[in-house]
């Protein structure tokens, strides 16, 4: 699962075949960005609430979530370097 918030350039890219459902990354999201489904595994509930703080990529166990910069402008209109 990939998803964009393409006003701050952010992607949040979810491994299924990695991931446990452990909610390890959930739990320490501290905006709500992420949530469950039915299931368990984690989803993208509104990633405009994205910080970019990486807790869930640092935390997760299994490798399973990234996030990173897309590329495009800054605030000031430069262009920024994907990451």
């Amino acid at each position: 699962m990939k998803e964009r918030n393409s006003k701050r350039n952010l992607r949040i890219d979810i491994y299924r075949a990695w991931c446990k459902s452990c909610g390890i990354c959930v739990a320490f999201c501290p905006t709500g960005t992420l949530g469950k489904d039915d299931g368990g595994s984690p989803i993208i509930v509104d990633l405009k609430k994205c910080i970019a703080c990486g807790q869930c990529e640092l935390r997760c166990p299994d490798f399973a979530i990234s996030v990173y910069s897309t590329g495009g402008e800054d605030q000031n209109g430069d262009k920024k370097e994907s990451l």
